[in-house]
């Protein structure tokens, strides 16, 4: 048996909001490893949107969500994935508590998240009771299973100490991946780890970085290309490779995983970010947090509602 794990992230190009990053593994039979999940998987879990049947949709989160169509897909998936590992949240901050819990007192300095009034989640319970019981079915029939699934939420005032601290917004993101994959090395037993993530920026090169963050374990390079850049870290008889993938989020289902649970606690923060201010004036509109937008609603902060102070550092991230 090998572990396989999926690592993405949702928020790393906004101007408000929190970056998220993620990691889903899974226990699955060696001879699966290369195999299309999605077919393998076909009866509980489907990567469109058409004819899911009461299907699980795992998808990238850019095709899961829409802001029309909302968090319904994306909050189905996550809540089914959290019931199987024994987490059933109804409130925001359960949810918090399970995928990234070291975040739960930071956002409590923030007004727009410090709200009194538990935040529901707001989901059909007995269709995600259905899902989560087919897919536990469908794995368990080919060898596999859930093993966990783990966030890092850096919310912006934290986002913006870590920018301070190392003046560069990609070492803020693979430092935080790391993390995660420290955390499945320390977690899992398992002498085969595959750890899937999805290619950051344009860099190619990661083993630098990695026998940095890694200087306890044997790194060697295994294959640095265009589409695909693979390492492997060994250390008393384990082994773990790492493959940063090109739109890795487009062909591994524990990366899409990843990237649907991302952008659902994502979402949600940002939901209470419009839901503080708009409080505070009707005409003023929401916003997703992107750089443009963003601006936008900063500006209208300024021009709607003046007397609505706030801390910069908290909402506004520095790059």
């Amino acid at each position: 048996m090998a572990v396989l794990a999926g690592i993405d992230e949702a928020g790393y190009g906004p101007l408000l909001g929190p970056l998220v990053v993620s990691a889903s593994a899974f226990s699955i039979p060696d001879s699966h490893l290369k195999t299309d999940l999605w077919q393998l998987l076909k009866k509980s879990i489907s990567d469109h949107k058409k004819h899911l049947a009461g299907r699980l949709l795992i998808t990238d989160s850019k095709k899961a969500y829409s802001r029309s169509a909302g968090v319904g897909h994306i909050q189905r998936t996550t809540l089914a994935m959290l019931k199987i590992l024994g987490a059933e949240p109804s409130v925001l901050n359960g949810l918090l508590a399970f995928l990234c819990p070291d975040c739960l007192e930071r956002l409590r300095t923030y007004p727009w998240y410090c709200d009194s009034e538990p935040v529901p989640l707001v989901a059909d319970r007995s269709d995600i009771k259905i899902a989560s019981e087919v897919f536990t079915s469908d794995t368990t029939h080919n060898g596999i299973r859930l093993l966990g699934i783990q966030s890092h939420c850096l919310d912006v005032g934290y986002y913006n100490r870590l920018i301070a601290t190392v003046k560069n917004k990609a070492s803020v993101l693979f430092s935080t991946t790391a993390a995660l994959i420290k955390s499945i090395w320390d977690n899992c037993e398992d002498n085969n780890i595959q750890i899937i993530v999805d290619r950051q920026g344009g860099r190619s090169r990661y083993a630098r970085n990695l026998q940095r963050m890694f200087s306890y374990l044997e790194l060697a390079v295994i294959n640095e290309s265009e589409n695909i850049s693979s390492y492997e870290l060994k250390n008393a008889g384990r082994k773990m490779r790492i493959h940063f993938v090109v739109k890795a989020d487009q062909k591994y289902m524990p990366v899409c995983l990843a990237s649907m649970v991302s952008k659902y606690v994502r979402e949600l923060l940002i939901a209470r970010i419009n839901r503080y201010f708009l409080n505070h004036h009707a005409e003023l509109k929401p916003t997703a947090g992107y750089w443009k937008d963003g601006q936008r609603f900063i500006a209208d902060i300024k021009t709607y509602i003046p007397q609505v102070k706030y801390d910069p550092n908290l909402l506004i991230r520095c790059r």
